[in-house]
């Protein structure tokens, strides 16, 4: 192989340093190479031996032909060295895709690069162990060999280099293969086209005997074969989150461990495992900072895809201002919103039935007289505790429920229509249509 050359300075072309592996004759050089193509069979053998000794757990993997892949790499590793001796050419050249498939078989077996780089070390060092015994059967001069050995480790950095490329090559493709797998999970766990559970109480919580087991039988499926392939312990309760995107090219939140997240979803979404455990709250607090949207109730497994309906609703109401925005906030947290806000053409029809006596007065007076009416439900108290809360005088209270009973009459004393009246009194308030007491 040709010497490295002198690096240029400046504008100008710098004169080429003095090459000791050049002065050699050619005739010299060409010995050299055919001793040391002779000994690559040999010397091979005899370096994957010493390799195997010291890494006595490095799995044989043989080629289509049989023949360790190992033994392979090695031969042609020297074969392109010992080739570059006699030629002009300034840098080897690397035509070796056994070290990129050396580099990928170390990342798809979730290796590390070090025990790799350490072999090929000392691979070079038993190579120029023999090559140095070659270059002094045929006299080339020490300074020669010292410029050789150099070229040698150079050669080396291309094929770690090489293997490094494999090995990237094979995290990107792992990495790919898993994020594919965890949405086919995701997409299990969320579906609806599942056996019917026979019914469930609010926010899907049947009790706590409900198993990971039942939970996985009841979303039918080979879900716990494709937990196994990525990794995930089926747990016993799911919370899910649904995520509105700070920017376009927002990075992933570092939402730990067990959190499956799809983020090729226009809403990204996460599948929170055992969301009330210690410590989980506080851990995805920190991990969302910056983001907004709204993670559902904890539920028990089969139910997951109810909790992602309910951070689904949430979102829509942090879109259209309802709900505060800019933070991941907690469905169980607004359940009162959620539940008045949601079924929006129901509640508003409940409320021009139940508040129809209001036509008839004047904007204003009507929502004074509506807030009266909401703070005399909620507190079931007399003119001074409704005061109170308004924070007006128990004489204009006075007169206002006197109205309140002239419009309704005896319908403000049935349970039935007190109950509505709240609801849909209060569903305004949360729309800011009335204020707050």
């Amino acid at each position: 192989m040709a010497p490295r050359a002198v690096p240029s300075t400046g504008g100008q072309a710098a004169p080429s340093a003095r090459s000791a592996w050049r002065d050699v004759p050619p005739r010299q050089v060409r010995r050299f190479a055919a001793l040391a193509l002779e000994e690559v069979p040999a010397l091979a053998q005899d370096i994957l031996r010493e390799i195997r000794a010291e890494y006595p757990g490095l799995p044989v993997v043989l080629d289509d032909s049989g023949e360790p892949m190992a033994l392979v790499g090695i031969r042609r590793a020297l074969e392109g060295f010992v080739q570059q001796l006699a030629s002009q050419e300034g840098r080897p050249r690397y035509h070796l895709e056994v070290f990129q498939e050396f580099g990928r078989g170390e990342g798809l077996h979730g290796r590390s690069l070090d025990s790799l780089q350490a072999i090929y070390r000392l691979g070079v060092r038993l190579a120029w162990r023999r090559l140095a015994e070659i270059g002094q059967q045929i006299e080339i001069p020490p300074p020669a060999m010292y410029e050789l050995a150099e070229s040698g480790f150079e050669y080396l950095d291309g094929l770690v280099d090489q293997s490094v490329r494999g090995y990237a090559e094979a995290a990107a493709r792992e990495a790919g293969e898993r994020l594919r797998l965890q949405r086919k999970l995701m997409e299990l766990l969320l579906s609806e086209r599942r056996p019917d559970s026979g019914g469930s109480a609010p926010y899907g919580d049947r009790g706590q005997g409900h198993s990971a087991k039942q939970g996985a039988a009841a979303l039918g499926g080979n879900l716990g074969e494709r937990a196994a392939r990525v990794g995930w312990q089926l747990p016993e309760r799911v919370a899910v989150g649904v995520l509105l995107r700070p920017a376009r090219e927002a990075v992933a939140p570092a939402v730990g461990e067990g959190v499956l997240l799809d983020m090729e979803a226009e809403q990204p979404r996460m599948v929170v495992p055992d969301p009330e455990a210690a410590g989980r709250p506080e851990l995805l607090r920190r991990a969302m900072t910056g983001w907004s949207g709204a993670i559902g109730p904890p539920v028990p497994l089969a139910d997951a895809a109810k909790s992602l309906r309910w951070a689904e609703a949430a979102v829509r109401l942090m879109e259209r201002g309802l709900l505060p925005a800019g933070e991941v906030l907690h469905c169980t947290e607004h359940t009162e919103a959620l539940v008045l806000l949601q079924p929006e053409e129901l509640i508003e029809d409940l409320a021009r039935r139940c508040l129809a006596p209001l036509n008839h007065c004047g904007p204003a007076h009507g929502r004074r007289l509506a807030e009266t009416l909401l703070a005399w439900l909620e507190t079931r108290g007399g003119a001074p505790e409704v005061a109170a809360r308004l924070g007006v005088h128990p004489q204009t209270v006075r007169y206002r429920l006197r109205q309140i009973r002239e419009l309704w009459g005896d319908e403000v004393d049935d349970p039935d229509r007190r109950f509505e009246l709240e609801l849909v009194l209060r569903a305004r308030r949360l729309r800011g249509q009335l204020g707050r007491a």
